[in-house]
């Protein structure tokens, strides 16, 4: 280490001379600009106290993890273990523990030479057996961990969208963001954006690196923000647009909650009647000598075969099939398949229509509105309709746009998206407010998937109530079904 004396100049003009502890004139430098100080020169002090004494220095280990998760072990010579972590820290080193090894006096270089501190690999079998534990947990828990939802970045964006517009520095909001994060994944990438920002990397790079806690549309709208100097505007819109798409997720899962639930609580009475409540009541008739009519005789038919080695089979098969659906629904050719099939589906075909085109204009005019290119726009949408049949009619329209084509001619040509949300936007071209045009269109769409959803909720629930009314039914039917032959019999 060596002492350099900088040359500043305060608020009020005068000059004055601060002396700084730095590894090289770059670090010295790197030092100041950190804290806004702007060195007018920077002299290396060679009368400073380490050429007239040694400085005593020990060495520390310090464990830590690889990129890859991997333990390692470092011996690094500091004077303290707060210069210890501070110079692991400007390597890029997070350490898990430091210990000091023991007091070693080092002689201190020349002040001529720009040295470096020391890295040694060392060994030590029960550190890094404890290393290797601590990495099977971290690596356990990180495969169990789950990115954030469009909830949880919506929340993200209103705070970080505050704190900028309040005049706190990008930082420090990080920083502030990351301590009352309690998803892990999400924390992480939070501490480690922090640090890049801090280091004079864009807030849009910085986040680009985490492709799986921050998406395409939330790097777009804050890489324009940055390049038009409105980044707590952008991150206001993009709270505000990730707030609408998870209200609009939240309607069609509450709608498809409730019909669902029912539905798996009606299987599971009919398995449950089936396999316990039937057998009994067979073995009673077949105590009593009463025919079973065809009914009765199916159903416990069916008990056999749930009771019976063979029903494993079955539910393997079942397992299998749905194995492979989804198998087959990851491939290209099978998701267009089945993505066209669910648009022909009466009433959720449209539903599923309405809510692509509603999260299409949502977006696509919240980006454009932003500053992102038209281009980059139309492939963000694209990744965000949620049917790779709209998906592929976006990007076709891309194509054309891209060749001069107007962006509702193209769109028109792909005969997906409904006629009024096009003729608004043909409207919108001509006027020059598209975006404007196209935030009244996912209005209007929004409204009706919300009034579609409720229509969809009243007409299941009744509709599941007779299915399990039925079940019940047909099971208590089959069971009294045999008494009246017994009767018979009596009489």
């Amino acid at each position: 280490m060596a002492f350099f004396i900088a040359t500043v100049q305060s608020a009020a003009g005068e000059m004055k001379q601060l002396t700084i502890e730095a590894a090289t004139p770059f670090a010295a430098r790197q030092f100041l600009r950190r804290r806004g100080i702007r060195a007018l020169e920077l002299q290396l002090d060679r009368s400073g106290p380490s050429t007239s004494k040694q400085r005593s220095e020990s060495a520390f280990i310090a464990n830590y993890l690889t990129r890859d998760g991997k333990p390692a072990s470092t011996t690094i010579q500091a004077v303290d273990e707060r210069s210890a972590k501070r110079l692991l820290r400007q390597r890029g080193i997070r350490a898990l523990s430091l210990e000091r090894a023991g007091n070693r006096s080092t002689e201190a270089p020349p002040l001529t030479q720009a040295r470096k501190p020391s890295l040694v690999k060392t060994a030590s079998s029960d550190k890094n057996a404890q290393i290797q534990q601590r990495s099977a947990f971290q690596s356990l828990e990180k495969l169990l961990e789950k990115p954030p939802g469009v909830k949880e970045k919506a929340v993200f964006a209103s705070k970080l969208a505050a704190l900028v517009d309040a005049g706190v520095p990008i930082v420090r909001s990080l920083d502030l963001m990351a301590s009352q994060q309690k998803m892990p994944m999400f924390k992480r990438a939070l501490t480690q954006v922090s640090l890049d920002v801090n280091e004079g990397i864009a807030l849009g790079t910085a986040i680009r690196r985490w492709p799986k806690v921050f998406d395409q549309l939330s790097i777009a709208m804050v890489e324009a923000g940055e390049a038009g100097g409105v980044l707590d505007e952008a991150l206001k819109r993009l709270a505000k647009l990730l707030e609408d798409n998870a209200k609009l997720q939240n309607q069609i899962k509450g709608a498809l909650g409730y019909p669902v639930a029912v539905l798996v609580i009606a299987i599971l009475v009919f398995l449950g009647m089936t396999i316990f409540l039937i057998p009994t009541f067979a073995g009673i008739f077949e105590d009593l000598g009463a025919e079973l009519p065809a009914f009765t005789q199916l159903l416990v038919n069916l008990s056999e075969l749930l009771r019976s080695t063979v029903a494993l089979y079955l539910a393997g098969g079942l397992l299998l099939i749905i194995w492979l659906f989804r198998k087959y629904y990851t491939t290209s050719n099978g998701r267009r398949v089945i993505d066209r099939l669910m648009l022909k589906v009466p009433l959720f075909g449209e539903l599923i229509l309405m809510t692509a085109t509603a999260q299409f204009c949502r977006i696509f005019s919240s980006l454009t509105r932003a500053g992102v290119p038209i281009l980059l726009a139309m492939e963000i949408s694209s990744q965000t309709a949620g049917n790779s049949i709209i998906s592929d009619a976006i990007l076709a329209s891309r194509g054309m746009v891209q060749n001069g084509v107007l962006l509702s001619t193209a769109l028109i040509r792909q005969k997906v998206l409904p006629d009024m949300a096009l003729s608004m936007l043909a409207i919108g071209e001509e006027t020059g407010e598209m975006d404007k045009m196209l935030s009244k269109v996912a209005d209007f769409y929004e409204d009706e998937v919300g009034a579609m959803v409720k229509a969809l909720t009243s007409m299941l629930e009744p509709a599941m109530i007779v299915v399990v009314g039925g079940i019940v039914g047909s099971i208590l039917l089959a069971m009294y079904l045999p008494m009246f032959t017994v009767f018979d019999q009596i009489q």
